[in-house]
């Protein structure tokens, strides 16, 4: 999955790897877990795709790669 994922969704996956870290340290259940995980993933993802510095550094790295 790394492999191809692109800058926005890695910020995301680490962010979502250590609430997850924290929410086993507090006994939470895998479902709700999962469910708190995707709502932040969501969260997450909305607010990086719209914010002008995030598209700024896409068109960036489009440039250099052409």
């Amino acid at each position: 999955m790394r492999d191809y994922a692109d800058v926005t969704q890695l910020v995301v996956l680490a962010n979502l790897e250590g609430l997850n870290a924290e929410f086993i340290r507090q006994k939470l259940s895998q479902q709700n877990q999962l469910i708190k995980l995707n709502k932040i993933a969501i969260i997450q993802m909305r607010s990086l795709l719209h914010n002008p510095s995030i598209k700024k550094l896409s068109e960036i790295k489009n440039e250099r790669t052409l």
